[in-house]
C-alpha cells in the first residue's frame, strides 16, 4: 500500500502540472473502485480551475472552486501526469484532462482506492474527521504520544500505526522509527516514558522526512506522480531484513508478527 511518503511524493509530483490549470474533460473508463466514481465528477469538474493540491494522511485533496476531489490510492493505485500520446493501459481507470494537454491519470489494478467528489469541507468528511495529527506538523510531538498511550496495553508499534493517534506511520516506517528510537516494537504503549516518546516522535518525523526526500519507498505496485519509483528502500535498516545482521551492532535481527504485520527489530539495540 502506498504510505504517507509515497502519497506526499505523488502530491509534489503532480502539483506543478495541475495547479492553475483549467480542466477540459474527465474520462471515466471504469468507475468500480472502493466506492463507485460519482457521475458528478465527470459532469462538474470540467471548466473548473485546479487551485491547489493538498494531502491529509494518505488522502490527496484536489481543490477546484467550491468542491474538492478526494483521492485515495488504495493498495496499488497511482496518480501520475501523462499525455495523450501515452498508451492507455488496462488498469487506467480515470483521466482528468487539462487545457494544457496534460492528463492526470488514475490507475489502480486492485481497485481498492477511491475518487470522491465533495461539496462540503473534506476535512469534515467521515474518512478524515477523526484522523490524528500530521507527523510532520507542529501539532505532533512526544507529549501527544505519551498522553494518548496512558493505560494502553497495545504494542507500541500498533499504537503508532493507529491513524487516530498519528496519521501515516505505516508498517515500513513504524519498523524503522522504532529501530532508530531504540524501542522494542512489542513493548506495551502505556509502559513507555515521556522521554522515550519524545525521542520516538523525532524519529518518526526524521524517517518520514527522509523517505519523502528520497521519493518514497519502492513498493511492488507503486509509482510516483512522475511515473518513477521511489528509492528509500535502499536505506531500510530493519524492515524486510529478519534474520540478517543489525546494521548498528551486528546482532541477528528478529522477525515476529504484530497485528498481522511482519515486524523486525534488533534484540540488542531495542529494549
Amino acid at each position: 500500500m502506498p504510505e504517507l511518503p509515497e502519497v506526499e511524493t505523488t502530491r509534489r509530483g503532480i502539483a506543478p502540472h495541475v495547479i492553475g490549470q483549467q480542466i477540459k474533460a474527465v474520462v471515466v473508463r471504469d468507475s468500480r473502485l472502493r466506492w463507485p466514481v460519482p457521475d458528478q465528477l465527470r459532469l462538474e469538474l470540467p471548466g473548473r480551475l485546479m487551485e491547489r493540491v493538498e494531502r491529509r494522511g494518505k488522502y490527496l485533496l484536489l481543490y477546484a472552486g467550491d468542491a474538492c476531489l478526494l483521492v485515495h490510492l488504495g493498495m496499488s493505485g497511482s496518480l501520475r501526469v501523462t499525455s495523450a500520446q501515452d498508451l492507455v493501459l488496462k488498469h487506467d481507470h480515470v483521466d482528468i484532462i487539462m487545457e494544457s494537454g496534460a492528463i492526470l491519470r488514475y490507475s489502480d489494478p486492485r481497485r481498492f482506492g477511491c475518487m470522491l467528489w465533495l461539496k462540503e469541507s473534506p476535512l469534515q468528511h467521515p474518512l478524515l474527521k477523526t484522523l490524528g495529527p500530521e507527523p510532520l506538523s507542529d501539532a505532533f510531538n512526544g507529549r501527544i504520544l505519551f498522553a494518548a498511550s496512558r493505560g494502553r496495553k497495545v504494542p507500541v508499534k500498533s499504537f503508532i500505526m493507529d491513524s487516530h493517534v498519528v496519521v501515516g506511520v505505516g508498517n515500513i516506517y513504524a519498523n524503522e522509527a522504532l529501530f532508530m528510537a531504540g524501542i522494542r516494537p512489542d513493548r506495551a504503549a502505556g509502559r513507555i516514558a515521556l522521554e522515550r516518546y519524545e525521542r520516538l516522535a523525532l524519529c518518526i518525523r526524521e524517517i518520514l522526512g527522509r523517505a519523502i526526500a528520497q521519493g518514497g519507498t519502492t513498493l511492488r505496485d507503486f509509482v510516483g506522480g512522475d511515473g518513477k519509483p521511489g528509492y528509500f528502500k535502499q536505506s531500510l535498516h530493519v524492515y524486510g531484513r529478519g534474520g540478517e545482521a543489525c546494521t548498528a551492532c551486528g546482532e541477528t535481527l528478529r522477525e515476529i508478527r504484530l497485528g498481522q504485520r511482519s515486524t523486525v527489530f534488533c534484540p540488542h539495540c531495542q529494549h
